[in-house]
């Protein structure tokens, strides 16, 4: 079942009250993704998939499909970074990939942030989109799309307009899931 911003914002503070939000107000460590946390990026993909609309998957990932796009993106010299508590614990990631696989495009990428839902609200994502933006104006890119639903994903675009991204347009009625049609918003920022 999907979950709107709302809901999406009560279980996050469901959870928190459960005591699974990180017991520190310790600054996590942005740091390059490796092999090692891909098994914490399934878990936390997933359960956006199986739980929201901000992606447009339908069925789980798997551990090989994130090996395989891991493998894809380093090799092109591209960012792929994760947040990690204090703790150790994997709370986030994000990364760029090619916007288009035509040559024309090759200084063009779309980028994904993702957190876990008790990282929500602390910031998580504008130290990642931070760190993300620097190394990848530092590997040659010029150009950064976000594609955004334009449904249950209105932190995302707020996030995306505190960096300077610009909006580019909206597709209406472009996927299909939990029943219902949803669209993106499409954002661009110059590096």
């Amino acid at each position: 079942m999907a979950l709107d911003s709302e809901s999406r914002w009560r279980l996050v503070r469901m959870k928190k009250a459960k005591g699974e939000q990180e017991k520190t107000n310790a600054e996590p460590v942005i740091r390059k993704a490796s092999e090692a946390d891909l098994s914490a990026m399934v878990e936390i993909y997933n359960y956006y998939i199986q739980n929201s609309v901000v992606t447009f998957d339908l069925d789980p990932m798997s551990l090989q499909d994130w090996t395989d796009k891991y493998k894809w993106i380093t090799d092109l010299g591209l960012p792929f970074i994760v947040a990690e508590s204090a703790s150790g614990q994997i709370i986030g990631f994000a990364y760029v990939a090619p916007w288009r696989q035509k040559a024309a495009f090759k200084r063009t990428v779309e980028d994904s942030i993702y957190l876990r839902p008790a990282a929500i609200g602390k910031r998580v994502g504008t130290k990642l989109l931070t760190v993300l933006l620097e190394q990848s104006k530092a590997a040659g890119v010029k150009e950064i799309v976000a594609v955004i639903s334009d449904k249950g994903a209105e932190s995302s675009i707020a996030l995306h307009e505190r960096f300077g991204f610009k909006h580019q347009g909206h597709l209406g009625k472009v996927g299909f899931k939990f029943g219902r049609w949803l669209g993106t918003v499409l954002m661009q920022k110059s590096l």
